[in-house]
């Protein structure tokens, strides 16, 4: 095992380096910049340079006059040393306004990641094991209609019911008109309240392909050799489908919360931006529309680290759940 993972953490390096190199370039090839917006700015003020001189002198001030490659060693020599370098749009350290930000993002895709195991697992279940049943046709038709439509009209379908029609809720922002009148409690569960429909439209665009990949699962376990052994053997069903096959449905889905590690942290860009909810993926969409490389740079970097740490810890916990998997080295 040690061997292994030696070996994965090797290859992800390398993995992560031709990654990079290609956020980088791409992002060096973007149509508008920050650098561009703000030589703009600056030469309409009255008696100042030209807008060219002050765009080669922003360039070579961020060293974006150099070669791709050569400002990319640049960036991994910086990154390799934990100089993030200052945000251009939001003036601030990288890290400082990533700190700002993430904890919005985590809470929301956690709580949300939770509930859709919470619901998605047992309603796959259920549909598996009542196959072709009405409970059957209403979990997997109910799985497709969340598959199909888009996180927009989810949104706003709930944002017209529950803010516009019924007044639940607001219909954005993290905080409301008196926030600051608030005690802490009160501060705290103005900002639930608040997030009670994003985390509700992240659920909901979720949990019908987990829910569709737990039924599949646990129909191709029940058609299993040992499972009609169970049954001819006279095991209850209750213990046939919770102890025997459930059991051996949950070592496929650990894979799927490995790999569900990234959107932890990445932030849901659509669903923030429709609540103008400060989180980092709607954070990271104006950073990368203004330009700003730092910022860009770094967020991309740290999504790229976490999906290869996710691949990993899928791949470990698979062999740990299941003795019949030998990881080779």
């Amino acid at each position: 095992m040690r061997k292994y993972i030696i070996k994965r953490l090797l290859i992800s390096v390398g993995i992560l380096f031709f990654v990079t190199l290609i956020i980088y370039t791409l992002i060096r090839c973007l149509p508008s910049s920050y650098v561009e917006t703000m030589a703009m700015q600056l030469s309409t003020a009255p008696g100042s340079k030209p807008y060219e001189e002050w765009l080669a002198q922003l360039n070579a001030s961020y060293g974006l006059d150099q070669p791709i490659l050569v400002g990319y060693l640049h960036w991994l020599g910086d990154f390799a040393r934990g100089n993030f370098g200052d945000s251009w749009k939001f003036t601030v350290p990288v890290v400082e306004e990533f700190k700002s930000v993430i904890g919005v993002s985590f809470v929301m895709g956690a709580i949300s990641l939770i509930l859709e195991l919470v619901i998605a697992i047992p309603l796959g279940v259920i549909a598996a094991t009542k196959q072709y049943s009405k409970s059957d046709y209403i979990i997997s038709a109910s799985a497709l209609v969340g598959i199909s439509l888009p996180t927009f009209f989810f949104a706003t379908v709930l944002k017209l019911i529950f803010a516009v029609k019924l007044g639940w809720f607001d219909t954005h922002g993290l905080v409301g008109r008196n926030y600051a009148q608030l005690d802490a409690m009160g501060q705290f569960l103005d900002k639930c309240q608040h997030l009670v429909l994003p985390i509700a439209t992240l659920t909901i665009v979720s949990v019908g392909s987990l829910m569709r990949y737990t039924r599949t699962n646990m129909l191709e376990v029940l058609n299993a050799d040992y499972i009609r052994t169970a049954r001819a053997k006279g095991v209850s069903e209750g213990k046939v489908i919770y102890h025997h096959a459930f059991r051996n449905t949950l070592i496929p889905l650990v894979t799927i919360v490995g790999g569900s590690l990234p959107g932890l942290f990445s932030g849901a860009l659509i669903t923030e931006t429709l609540f103008s909810i400060p989180g980092i993926g709607y954070v990271s969409y104006q950073a990368l529309v203004a330009g700003d490389i730092p910022f860009s740079m770094f967020y991309l970097a740290f999504i790229a680290v976490l999906t290869l740490l996710g691949n990993l810890i899928s791949d470990i916990l698979y062999a740990v759940v299941d003795p019949r998997v030998r990881i080779a080295s």
